[in-house]
């Protein structure tokens, strides 16, 4: 009994609440809606809700019926003396705009009267709140943007109804001149011209067709430029062209598309919406690449020009130079790809969604980028530290984890390096960065180069300096004969460590003099002073003629 009670209550609750929805805030109030249309032919449509509305427009546009479909239009701008006219032609083009340029997501097309935003989609902070007013979608002609929306208006005594706004009827004129039918379509057999399968007959044909004519028109790109390259008389243009072809190639191929669909056909718009930004991206990129190539031939030209082939004999201002052609050509690479894409943004309007979406959701992108891009933008962050702080430049000469190599080349997220036997050793750049090493070539190539030998305790050190010394002034690599010293570093029972220290031009001179150097002094002690070698003594005690064990031999062994 005490639930019968509140159910009165529970009724007018609803009532009210359906009353309220109904109220004029949720509606565009209008006198009379198309009065110069016929009656008879508009009653019966169902236009209670934005996806009901697009349904019966589409459906009777694909019936050819555009005296109905032009009931979806509000004609208000209009006199009602042509609106039944003008009403029709006017359904026809934007039903035409619509299945050529718009790919309709029916999932985003409420099913409410209202067009309430739920809670499981939009967002959080407007949830709940019923709608007066959508966009279906924005298109840019002539550098123009116009709007195609539906909006909810109630006529006086009339319940309200979705229908394409005013201004949306104004837009269709300007935008099926710039994306309706094209003249050529005119030809195109009116049997070809039925849908099957969500495409029109003919673009099943044409489509094929075109993508062939665009790939040997592509190949046809490459062969000429493979061709002009050879026949180049700079040489950094003959790189350039050499490295561009693809890129100009498929430049070619994608502006070629963009003629076909802006000046020969016009598909529709399952296929434009993924030729038109897939055509955008190619050619901004083919754009991008070309000049990226053609600029890396120049810096490498000029590289060779005041620098040459980069190792570790060049002086410190050669290598400080070819590592900052790398950083120059990195920032570059960094520029174009930001300018690439806010090109692509820009040309797709994908500023309004995308750009603010990324603005809504900036903290929840940091954390992701921050987990998954944390490897990829460290190394960067250190190639590019590596660049500009120069603690190793190309073509220094390192001693890396006891790897005696090279520094061939600095990329953005590894570094590669040349071994003395010609290996290359890949290194990430944060690996390295976090890990001691020594540059050999830091401040000037020359080194100082030790020989380390372990001799006899009867030796003559001043012997061997003086040996020392004339091989140093015979050696024909040694540029610096005067500047080096012989000591005796170390010794233990069983003989001494003589160290002889030269200074050698760079390491790799220097690796190969070290060697001849070390063979010569061995030379010289095997013929001349064989007993200076190091020798094994061993005691050997036994009785002698007291025998009281106090005698003792040594003997030597090499």
């Amino acid at each position: 009994m005490r639930y019968l009670a509140l159910l009165p209550f529970v009724l007018l609750s609803t009532m009210f609440e359906a009353a309220a929805q109904d109220g004029s805030d949720y509606w565009y109030a209008s006198e009379t809606l198309n009065s110069g249309l016929s009656e008879t032919v508009g009653s019966g449509l169902d236009r209670s809700t934005p996806r009901q509305s697009m349904r019966g427009f589409i459906a009777s546009a694909d019936a050819g019926d555009f005296t109905r479909a032009a009931h979806y239009l509000n004609l208000s701008r209009l006199e009602p003396s042509v609106q039944s006219e003008r009403g029709p032609i006017l359904a026809r083009k934007l039903a035409s705009v619509l299945a050529r340029q718009v790919w309709i997501d029916w999932t985003s097309l409420p099913a409410r009267p209202d067009a309430r935003i739920e809670q499981s989609g939009g967002s959080a902070d407007r949830a709940g709140q019923p709608r007066r007013d959508l966009a279906i979608e924005t298109l840019e002609a002539d550098e123009t943007a116009y709007d195609i929306r539906l909006a909810r208006y109630k006529p006086t005594d009339a319940p309200a109804v979705w229908l394409f706004t005013p201004q949306t009827v104004d837009n269709t004129g300007p935008l099926y001149s710039a994306f309706g039918p094209r003249k050529y379509e005119d030809l195109i057999p009116t049997v070809l011209k039925r849908e099957i399968w969500g495409l029109w007959l003919w673009e099943w044909i044409a489509v094929p067709l075109a993508a062939g004519g665009v790939l040997l028109l592509g190949w046809a790109t490459y062969a000429a430029v493979t061709a002009l390259s050879k026949r180049a008389d700079r040489g950094w243009l003959r790189v350039g062209l050499e490295r561009s072809g693809l890129p100009l190639a498929i430049l070619v191929m994608a502006a070629s598309g963009q003629m076909i669909l802006s000046w020969v056909l016009s598909f529709s718009g399952q296929i434009q919406a993924f030729l038109r930004p897939t055509l955008t991206i190619l050619m901004v990129w083919g754009v991008g690449m070309t000049l990226l190539r053609m600029l890396d031939a120049m810096l490498h030209r000029i590289t060779l020009r005041f620098v040459g082939e980069i190792d570790d004999k060049r002086g410190r201002d050669e290598r400080e130079f070819y590592t900052s052609i790398y950083a120059l050509r990195r920032l570059i690479v960094l520029v174009m790809v930001g300018l690439a894409a806010i090109v692509i943004l820009a040309q797709l309007n994908l500023f309004d969604s995308v750009g603010m979406t990324l603005l809504a959701s900036a903290g929840v992108l940091t954390v992701i980028f921050g987990i998954a891009g944390q490897a990829v933008l460290g190394n960067i962050l250190a190639s590019l530290q590596i660049a500009f702080a120069k603690p190793v430049r190309i073509g220094d000469a390192i001693l890396f984890e006891g790897d005696w190599a090279y520094v061939e080349a600095i990329f953005y997220t590894f570094m590669r390096l040349r071994t003395w036997d010609l290996r290359r050793i890949v290194v990430p750049v944060t690996y390295f960065v976090a890990r001691p090493f020594e540059n050999w070539s830091v401040t000037e190539a020359r080194m100082m180069r030790v020989i380390d030998l372990w001799l006899d305790p009867l030796c003559d050190v001043d012997a061997l300096r003086r040996k020392f010394s004339s091989l140093l002034h015979e050696d024909p690599d040694i540029s610096e004969p005067d500047n080096a010293f012989t000591y005796t570093t170390d010794h233990t029972a069983e003989g001494l460590k003589i160290s002889f220290f030269a200074m050698m031009p760079d390491p790799s001179t220097g690796w190969t003099v070290q060697s001849r150097l070390r063979e010569q002094l061995l030379a010289f002690l095997r013929d001349n002073h064989p007993d200076w070698l190091v020798r094994e003594r061993v005691l050997d005690v036994g009785n002698n003629e007291k025998g009281d064990g106090s005698s003792a031999r040594t003997a030597g062994m090499d």
